[in-house]
C-alpha cells in the first residue's frame, strides 16, 4: 500500500478553513493508503516568537479535532512531530545538501519575510524541515495544494541530492510524488484574505451554534448590496461560497436565486447557513466533547503514534547517519 505523510500546525482548534481545505481529505485517504499524519509543533515556532504556555494545549486541541473529525488512529499513525526527535535530526543533516540560494527562492518565505524586520532562521529553513518530514517515512506521496507544489520539489531536489552524494546515486531515500488535492481557498469572514487564525477571520468547528451565528453576522458580502433591495451576485459573495460546502443543492439554489433577485437580505442568507453549518458540525463537537474529557486517552493515542512513527524514522535516521559517516551510536543510546 503506497504511504502518504501530511502535517498540520497546531494553531488550537481547528477552523472550516482546515476542516474543509485539507481534513477531510486526510479523512478520506486514510481508507485508501498508508498514511502518517503529524502535528507539526516544531514547525509552528519557525516564523519567531509565540506563546509557549499556550503551545501544549494548542497541539492537543488540534489532535482532539483530527480525531473528532474523523482520523482514525487504528488506521492512521497519529503523533506530535516534536516527539520523534529524528525529525531535527535530519534536518541538521539536510541543511549540508541545501543551498540558501534554493531556500531564498521559495515564494512563502520571499512573501513572510518581506514584513518583517528581523528574520528568523527557522522562516528560511522551514522547507528543510519539512523535507526531512516527509523523507523520514520515505513517503510515496505527499497530498499538496498548488501553493505546496514549490515545497514539495524542494524536498524532491535535496532527495536527489542526498542520494547522489552520500548513496552513489541509488534512491535509498525515495523521491515523493505529489498528490494533487482539490484547491479549496477558503476566504476568511473578512472576505479579504484566506482563512486564518492569525487574522481572527475563521470560524472554529467546534464553537458552538451562538457563536458561529454571532460570527456570521458581521461577515463580509458582496460589497454591491448596500441594501436587502439590491440584487446581488452570490458568486462573489463569500457567504454564498460557504454554503456551497454546508448546505444542500437545492437550498444553495434557493440562495442564488434569493440573492439575484434581492428577495433575501444578506441577514437571512446569513442565519441559513448558520443553521445548515451547526447541523453538519454537530456530531464532530459531539464527539470532540467526548475526547476533551479524556485528555488521557488522547495522550495515549499520540503516544502509540510517535513510537510507531519513531521506529520508521529511526530506521532511516540511522540508513542516513550511516552513509553520511558517522559513527555508530553505542547500543544503549540507540
Amino acid at each position: 500500500m503506497p504511504r502518504i505523510f501530511s502535517g498540520i500546525q497546531p494553531t488550537g482548534e481547528l477552523h472550516i478553513g482546515n476542516w474543509l481545505g485539507a481534513v477531510q481529505n486526510w479523512v478520506r485517504l486514510q481508507e485508501q493508503y498508508e498514511c502518517f499524519y503529524c502535528i507539526v509543533d516544531l514547525h509552528a515556532i519557525t516564523g519567531g516568537f509565540y506563546e509557549p504556555a499556550v503551545h501544549a494545549q494548542r497541539t492537543r486541541e488540534m489532535a482532539v479535532g483530527l480525531l473528532a473529525s474523523g482520523i482514525d488512529p487504528a488506521r492512521v499513525t497519529l503523533f506530535v512531530q516534536s516527539h520523534v526527535p529524528a525529525h531535527s535530526e535530519l534536518q541538521w543533516l539536510l541543511n549540508a545538501v541545501t543551498p540558501i540560494g534554493e531556500l531564498e527562492r521559495m515564494t512563502q518565505y520571499k512573501d513572510k519575510s518581506a514584513h518583517l524586520e528581523s528574520i528568523p532562521a527557522g522562516l528560511l529553513n522551514y522547507p528543510i524541515l519539512m523535507a526531512a518530514d516527509i523523507l523520514l517515512y520515505r513517503a510515496d506521496l505527499v497530498p499538496v495544494g498548488e501553493d505546496q507544489v514549490q515545497h514539495l520539489e524542494l524536498t524532491r531536489d535535496i532527495c536527489r541530492r542526498w542520494n547522489a552524494h552520500y548513496a552513489g546515486g541509488e534512491p535509498l531515500l525515495p523521491e515523493p510524488q505529489a498528490l494533487l488535492t482539490e484547491a479549496k481557498r477558503i476566504m476568511g469572514l473578512d472576505g479579504d484574505s484566506k482563512m486564518s487564525k492569525s487574522k481572527a477571520n475563521t470560524i472554529g468547528i467546534l464553537d458552538s451554534p451562538d457563536d458561529m451565528w454571532q460570527k456570521l453576522r458581521t461577515a463580509k458580502t458582496d460589497p454591491a448590496r448596500v441594501t436587502r433591495h439590491d440584487p446581488g451576485t452570490p458568486e462573489i459573495c463569500n457567504i454564498y461560497d460557504l454554503h456551497r460546502y454546508f448546505s444542500p443543492p437545492d437550498t444553495v439554489e434557493l440562495v442564488a436565486t434569493n440573492c439575484r433577485g434581492a428577495r433575501w437580505g444578506c441577514i437571512e442568507c446569513k442565519r441559513v447557513l448558520a443553521g445548515n453549518m451547526a447541523a453538519t458540525l454537530a456530531p464532530i463537537r459531539e464527539r470532540a466533547a467526548e475526547l476533551a474529557a479524556r485528555p488521557a486517552t488522547v495522550d495515549e493515542i499520540l503516544a502509540e503514534g510517535a513510537r510507531k512513527a519513531g521506529a520508521v524514522a529511526g530506521e532511516t535516521l540511522a540508513i542516513v547517519q550511516e552513509r553520511m559517516g558517522f559513527m555508530a551510536r553505542p547500543r544503549a543510546e540507540r
